[in-house]
C-alpha cells in the first residue's frame, strides 16, 4: 500500500521561503568570509600574483581651492613594476641616466616570503597619493598599474617625469634589499651636485631628505643602521631618477625587506599606512 501525504499549500510556499531565506544567508556569508580572507592576503586572484585590483578611496570635495597643498603638483615614482622580470630584454637595455648610461630599470627586491618591492611601494604610494589628494595636491604617479604583463617605465622616464608640469616634488619609493645578519631601518637618498645635472636642485633636494626623515623617524620609523653616517641620509651621483630631474627629489628607502621586522611594516596595511602618514607630513613640511 502506499500512502500519500497532502502537504497544504501554505506550508510548503513558508518552507520554499524558509531555504531560500537559509541559501541566501549562507551565500552572503561565505562571501563576506571569502572576500575579508582574500583582503587579507591582499591578492588579486583574478590577476595572479601580487597585481591590485582597487584603489583606495579619495575623497574629493567640491571646494578644494582652500586645501593646505591647493595648487601643488606632487609626483610620486613608485619602484619598479611588477612584471619587470618578464622583460629581461626590455629592461636590460640601456638608457641615459644623467651623463652616462645604465639599464632601464630592475627587477626590484622581494620579502624573504616573496612580497616584492614593487608592490610594496605602488601600495604605499597609493595611499601617499590618497593623502595628499585629499590636501588639495594634484599628484602624477610615474606608473599607473601594478601588473605582471607590464614592464617600466625606464629610469630615464622617471627621472624627467614632473620635468614639464613643473612638479613642485617627486619622490621616489623603494625598499632594499640587503642581506647582512640584523640590516634593517629606511634611508632617504638625494642628488650631489652635479653639474649640467643637479646643481640647480640638490640643495631643495637636501631640504626635501631632511623633512622625509625627520618625519619617518617622529613616526617610529628606525633609521637604517648599515649606511654609512648612521644618520639616516644618503647622497649618491649615480641614480638617473634622481639625476635627470629638474624638481626637488629624493629616493627613499623604506626599509630593508629582507629584514622580518621590516618586512612586517611593509606586508601590513597598518605599517604602510604609518609610511604614508609620514611621507605626507614630509610634504608638508617641505611646503610649508
Amino acid at each position: 500500500m502506499v500512502w500519500t501525504v497532502t502537504v497544504p499549500d501554505v506550508f510548503w510556499k513558508f518552507s520554499t521561503s524558509l531555504l531560500a531565506l537559509v541559501l541566501l544567508v549562507t551565500g552572503v556569508a561565505g562571501e563576506v568570509v571569502w572576500s575579508q580572507h582574500a583582503r587579507e592576503r591582499e591578492v588579486d586572484l583574478t590577476a595572479g600574483g601580487w597585481a591590485d585590483r582597487a584603489e583606495p578611496p579619495v575623497s574629493r570635495s567640491l571646494d578644494r581651492t582652500s586645501a593646505p597643498l591647493a595648487g601643488r603638483t606632487v609626483v610620486i615614482d613608485p619602484g619598479h613594476q611588477l612584471g619587470n622580470h618578464n622583460y629581461p630584454r626590455k629592461i636590460n637595455r640601456l638608457v641615459p641616466a644623467g651623463g652616462f648610461k645604465k639599464p632601464c630599470n630592475t627587477t626590484g627586491t622581494a620579502t624573504r616570503g616573496g612580497y616584492p618591492e614593487a608592490t610594496m611601494a605602488w601600495r604605499v604610494s597609493r595611499l601617499l597619493r590618497a593623502r595628499l589628494t585629499d590636501l588639495g595636491a594634484r599628484v602624477v604617479l610615474t606608473r599607473t598599474s601594478n601588473r605582471q604583463d607590464r614592464w617600466g617605465p625606464c629610469v630615464d622616464e622617471r627621472g624627467r617625469a614632473g620635468n614639464k608640469i613643473p612638479a613642485d616634488l617627486k619622490i621616489s619609493l623603494h625598499g632594499d634589499g640587503n642581506t647582512a645578519s640584523g640590516a634593517r631601518g629606511f634611508h632617504v637618498i638625494a642628488p650631489t651636485d652635479r653639474a649640467r645635472w643637479t646643481h640647480d636642485i640638490y640643495k631643495s633636494s637636501r631640504r626635501l631628505a631632511l623633512r622625509e626623515r625627520a618625519a619617518l623617524r617622529a613616526a617610529g620609523v628606525p633609521v637604517a643602521n648599515y649606511i654609512a653616517g648612521g644618520d639616516g641620509l644618503d647622497f649618491r651621483s649615480d641614480l638617473g631618477t634622481l639625476n635627470l630631474s629638474d624638481v626637488p627629489t629624493v629616493m627613499v628607502e623604506l626599509g630593508n625587506m629582507r629584514n622580518p621586522r621590516d618586512a612586517h611594516r611593509m606586508t601590513t596595511r597598518k605599517g604602510r599606512a604609518t609610511y604614508a602618514k609620514a611621507l605626507t607630513r614630509g610634504v608638508r613640511a617641505f611646503l610649508g
